[in-house]
């Protein structure tokens, strides 16, 4: 049985951590929790992760080196030879622990198959973990083309659907937005799908409801999304979740700009602008403008947006994820 782990860690007064059905659990390298495991006894922990983003998630820890019982401290290893297939070798002595790896990370990722995960953050340029631009050295020691870790390498393989990133790559604020974005809707398409007799009807209203947020990520998904539910008669409704899920998290790797963002903004106001006055609606599309010339971060015309959608109850947009894709708390629309 998988050990889950949850790190004890001090958040504000106004936030508690509530772990339920409706909170991602995410897998994470455990030095970025602040765990003394790396190959020098120290950690790398990332306050972004430990301290903001905690409180919404539940973490399962893994480090693939010392799981496979190399101990902490140990020699610094790095990866050689093909990027296909590198070797994973100790950088003075040149033992090869690749055998050791490629077996924990089998006997690893079954284990994880039973946590249920909605994604994984992987530390940047570890030769076990990471999952972009891994260096791999020549025999002699020459850095030469770019890979992924052992480990990572089997996690991808075992679950193409899961969001997978590095901590580097999150303190890049549309970056960071759009993988937390993955993690809260894989979440809420599992909850929709799973422990309950599915329904074509389930997967034709989470489709309308995360209708202006696939808008966001990629047009061409949505329309083939629209085509698949148009056609939910011709599925039954397992192969058609099957199929949905599968594109629905494609489409969310897309990335997300200023410019789609926009658009759905301006189909968003189309919903009610009939029932502004002249100043609210100018008003409303300076706020649209200002965001689309940088002057101002997304979360200016949404707040504006969710004040008129409340107040002129307008249903179908109280549905949208869109408005609402993850906690508030976390004002990752402030950055975007």
């Amino acid at each position: 049985m998988v050990r889950v782990q949850r790190k004890k860690i001090s958040l504000p007064e106004r936030v508690e951590k509530h772990i339920s059905h409706e909170t991602p659990r995410i897998g994470i390298s455990q030095c970025l929790l602040g765990d003394e495991v790396r190959y020098d006894g120290g950690h790398k922990r990332d306050v972004f992760l430990t301290d903001v983003l905690a409180p919404f998630v539940e973490w399962i820890p893994v480090c693939p080196e010392v799981e496979a019982g190399l101990g902490t401290p140990r020699e610094a290893m790095h990866l050689v030879g093909d990027p296909d297939a590198p070797r994973l070798l100790t950088i003075r002595t040149k033992v090869d622990h690749t055998a050791t790896l490629q077996d924990f990370s089998q006997r690893r990722v079954k284990e994880l198959r039973e946590c249920d995960l909605d994604g994984y953050i992987f530390k940047k340029n570890s030769p076990s973990c990471g999952i972009h631009r891994v260096k791999i050295y020549s025999v002699k020691g020459h850095p030469g083309k770019q890979g992924i870790g052992i480990f990572s390498a089997a996690m991808q393989k075992a679950f193409p659907l899961l969001p997978f990133e590095e901590e580097g790559r999150l303190n890049d604020a549309p970056i960071r937005e759009n993988f937390i974005v993955r993690i809260f809707c894989y979440r809420r398409w599992k909850n929709k799908i799973q422990g309950q007799r599915i329904t074509r009807g389930m997967i034709v209203d989470f489709h309308a409801r995360h209708k202006y947020l696939l808008l966001t990520h990629s047009r061409s998904h949505y329309h083939d999304l629209g085509q698949l539910v148009a056609k939910a008669g011709d599925y039954t409704p397992r192969d058609l979740a099957n199929h949905y899920g599968t594109l629905f998290m494609d489409a969310l790797k897309s990335k997300a700009t200023v410019r789609k963002h926009v658009n759905v903004l301006q189909h968003l106001v189309g919903h009610f602008s009939k029932q502004l006055s002249s100043i609210e609606r100018a008003e409303l599309q300076e706020t649209i403008q200002d965001y689309h010339q940088n002057f101002a971060p997304l979360a200016v015309p949404l707040t504006l947006i969710k004040h008129y959608v409340r107040i002129l109850a307008v249903p179908y947009l109280l549905e949208q994820v869109y408005l609402n894709p993850h906690p508030k708390e976390l004002v990752l629309r402030h950055h975007v």
